[in-house]
């Protein structure tokens, strides 16, 4: 057995701990080597499946962009199909209105005074009365075009075309072409239907210049530009199946009747929204006809002389319309409360050849003569949303006479009173209402308004309206 000396023992740790010191290094230093080999093997294995992605998504990129333009035209369709259509199941709707009215005046009597009367008016009568209700379809044709139908059955128990349209749903860029018959979208109110209005009835202006709304025969081309702003503009050409037009255009050929307009509205911060736009109509009448009921006392016979007349204008009419809306709801939440406030400008001129026929017969038969006019309208509403379901509203209607040159009056042809209606006279009218809304679908409505839109009469009017909506109905526009 070897022996060691104690000073040779103590010597061995000391002998030891330099190897110990030079192999601990050594494979730490083997272990980072593994390491980064592993991560420039990983790296490189990256690299080698990115550019491997690159190069599919360069080969795809021509078959997602088609994609993407028919992700598009889907939306577009989508967009422009109401409610509850599909290909197979058209969106029905019915519309159900009716009112309560008493009025202080005899509405059969009334006429608007120094306006010439719009054709084919039949005035609301008093106590309870059906409405007009509307029965609706639209469906999308195919990925190109849809249709919309809208029948109109009115209290005589008559049906009408209100609007017959086909619509395309994928032009590019921001097109959009209708043909058929359709509401015009000149001014704000027009291309609503009546059971969207925030009054029972229309204001004054659509009364005197359109009879209420202007409807058209035609093609109608919208644009809506690429913008964060919007902008719209249209034009409108065919021929106006209501006032200010005439059906004896149909004895035309070619275009008749044409609109312009452009529209353009944006957000103002979080809780305001707005809309402005201006329009341009224009049509031809011939023999548009209006009859006019006045008596006068003659001293000569002491007798009470009819002064009634069928009258008939040929000739140009033109009318310009600015628009303004703006709507207001806390944060842009308007369930619990909002408010919108609505106003139009009216400007018409026409001009042409006035023909009358006159029950006193001062010219043996029919007397006719110049007519040139240039006149005017407004109205300005406001609708307040005071709690869910509850609104007040008050509106002002005005019309002035402006300057109206009547060859046959002038050159004493015919006396004022021969055509009384058109004697000079600027109509106003307030009105107010509330209106209570259980759900979407249905509406009831209290409405007061002070008439005077004919010389001498005041007419107290109280309404009473109910309107229900029954099966799919697409939403309003703003």
């Amino acid at each position: 057995m070897i022996r060691m000396h104690p000073r040779a023992l103590a010597a061995v740790p000391a002998l030891i701990c330099p190897v110990l010191a030079v192999a601990a290094p050594d494979a730490a230093i083997q272990e980072l080597r593994e390491q980064l080999k592993q991560l420039k093997e990983d790296y490189e294995k990256r690299i080698a499946a990115l550019e491997e992605r690159l190069v599919q998504a360069e080969a795809k990129a021509g078959s997602a962009e088609t994609a993407a333009v028919q992700a598009q035209d889907t939306a577009q369709q989508a967009a422009h199909r109401p409610a509850g259509a599909n290909a197979f199941n058209p969106a029905i709707s019915l519309i159900l209105a009716g009112t309560y009215t008493d009025l202080s005046q005899d509405p059969s009597t009334r006429q608007i005074t120094g306006f010439v009367p719009p054709t084919g008016q039949t005035p609301t009568p008093r106590s309870f009365n059906l409405g007009e209700s509307e029965l609706s379809l639209a469906a999308s044709v195919d990925p190109y075009f849809r249709g919309s139908f809208t029948a109109a059955i009115t209290p005589e128990n008559t049906v009408e075309v209100e609007e017959a349209y086909a619509q395309t749903s994928a032009l590019p860029n921001g097109f959009g072409l209708k043909a058929g018959r359709f509401l015009s979208s000149v001014g704000y109110l027009n291309d609503q239907h009546a059971h969207v209005w925030e009054f029972a009835d229309a204001p004054l202006p659509y009364k005197a210049f359109f009879g209420s709304q202007l409807a058209a025969d035609g093609v109608q081309l919208k644009w809506v530009a690429p913008t964060e702003t919007y902008l719209e503009l249209g034009t409108e050409a065919g021929r106006f199946v209501s006032f200010p037009g005439t059906d004896t255009q149909r004895s035309k050929n070619g275009l008749m009747s044409g609109t312009l307009f452009a529209h353009i509205g944006g957000d103002a911060g979080v809780s305001n929204n707005w809309r402005t736009g201006l329009s341009y109509v224009q049509t031809s009448p011939q023999d548009r006809t209006f009859d006019t009921t006045a008596s006068a006392f003659d001293p000569a016979t002491g007798q009470v002389v009819d002064r009634s007349s069928r009258n008939s204008f040929s000739g140009r009419s033109e009318t310009w319309i600015a628009d303004l809306v703006w709507k207001w709801a806390p944060n842009g939440n308007p369930v619990e409360t909002n408010f919108k406030l609505q106003g139009e400008y009216f400007q018409r001129r026409e001009s042409g050849t006035l023909s009358a026929t006159v029950a006193a017969d001062p010219c043996g038969g029919s007397c006719s003569d110049v007519y040139d006019s240039r006149q005017s309208g407004w109205y300005l509403q406001g609708v307040y949303q005071f709690m869910p379901r509850w609104r007040v509203g008050l509106r002002y209607d005005a019309l002035q006479h402006g300057s109206v040159d009547v060859g046959l009056i002038g050159s004493g042809t015919l006396g004022i009173g021969d055509l009384s209606v058109l004697q000079p006279y600027s109509p106003r009218r307030g009105t107010a209402m509330v209106d209570w809304r259980p759900s979407e679908f249905s509406l009831l409505r209290l409405q007061y308004a002070r008439d005077d839109s004919t010389l001498g009469e005041t007419d107290n009017q109280i309404w009473l309206q109910y309107v229900m909506s029954l099966g799919a109905h697409g939403a309003h526009q703003f």
